[in-house]
């Protein structure tokens, strides 16, 4: 029997997988032929679409559950339904005016509109939501401070243009006045505000090599401080999980070994990260469908992703965590558009600056 994949389905074959897989996402049970005669409205006998189930199923697109002569979708039919055969539409008006009304796009923190988005997911898709949390210093830098410390010590404030703050503690080789380190704020303040802290520290390590340089002159003995309020910091990378008890309503991730395994991945995050790193990089929509993406405690699930970003950068993505029985006509859209509001609203935070 030829292996029928791709476009190499006919125009019946297509069909019949469509309508049964519709009929599948819809309320979860084998679909029989006699409900796929009567539901893809093909003027064609039983026997025919019997025949064609068949080949389905030698394709390996289909299954026959034991308890049942119906024929349910598997991971690869629905890769190829989700690639070739779903239509996707734009997310309805007023499923955009929900996203705009409940996802707060003010002032207020990274982190928290990250928190928001989380749950925002969840609650439109009754799924788990997830979201990564980009560094600090991918987002601008709106203003640092330093705060002379006991024993040459430095307290650094940097205010970020997100309005997030974060502290840092230098150690000099020696003391430093508290007018110096005014001095230092001040061109630094002049000069780098709205610039990334990565590129601050690029042409601050340029310049410090130049004798005759302002910030030489400027601090004098001390311009390690400045490059060391810069460093690179180990860490920051996470993954907010939000909606995980959601997963406890679908029968078929019901398994308690199934759910104990899954949600120690949410609280362990290592390997969920690790996943929503690599579709980060990628631009648009990604999807992985059961045992694609690479983690045991993933099978079972699909993970719809989209990257999102500001300035041009992509800072990390979000998306829900699911059984494969999805809506994915559904919850792609949403996932894609809240992807589109989150970078949205972070460019306009970097562009406030």
């Amino acid at each position: 029997m030829p292996q029928l994949i791709g476009l190499d389905l006919d125009i019946r074959a297509r069909r019949l997988l469509r309508t049964l897989i519709a009929q599948y996402l819809a309320d979860g049970e084998p679909v029989g032929s006699r409900t796929l005669s009567r539901s893809s409205g093909l003027d064609v006998s039983p026997a025919t679409i019997r025949n064609i189930m068949a080949d389905l199923e030698d394709a390996g697109l289909v299954a026959s559950p034991h308890t049942s002569a119906g024929r349910v979708p598997t991971p690869r039919g629905l890769r190829l339904f989700v690639d070739s055969l779903l239509e996707l539409q734009p997310l309805p008006s007023e499923e955009m005016t929900r996203l705009r009304r409940e996802l707060p796009l003010g002032p207020t923190t990274t982190l928290d509109l990250l928190g928001n988005v989380s749950t925002l997911l969840s609650a439109m898709t009754h799924f788990a939501g997830v979201v990564t949390v980009p560094r600090q210093v991918d987002f601008p830098l709106r203003h640092i401070d330093f705060v002379p410390l006991p024993d040459a010590r430095v307290l650094v404030i940097l205010v970020f243009s997100d309005n997030q703050v974060q502290n840092r503690i230098v150690q000099l080789a020696k003391p430093v006045e508290a007018h110096e380190l005014e001095q230092a704020a001040n061109y630094l303040n002049m000069h780098f505000a709205g610039q990334r802290v990565d590129d601050i520290r690029a042409h601050l390590l340029r310049e410090l090599h130049e004798a005759s340089s302002e910030l030489n002159q400027l601090l004098s003995s001390t311009v390690e401080l400045a490059t060391a309020s810069f460093a690179p910091q180990s860490g920051g990378d996470d993954v907010l999980v939000s909606g995980q008890t959601n997963l406890m309503a679908y029968a078929e991730l019901a398994n308690l070994d199934r759910l104990r395994e899954l949600f120690e991945a949410f609280q362990k995050k290592n390997e969920l990260l690790q996943l929503m790193e690599v579709c980060a990089k990628a631009p648009g929509v990604r999807l992985f469908i059961g045992e694609e993406s690479g983690f045991t405690a993933l099978d079972g699930c699909s993970v719809v992703t989209a990257s999102y970003g500001a300035q041009g950068r992509v800072l990390g993505a979000v998306g829900v965590i699911g059984p494969t029985r999805m809506a994915y006509e559904r919850v792609i859209p949403v996932v894609q558009a809240t992807a589109g509001l989150l970078s949205d609203a972070l460019n306009r935070a970097a562009t406030a600056l």
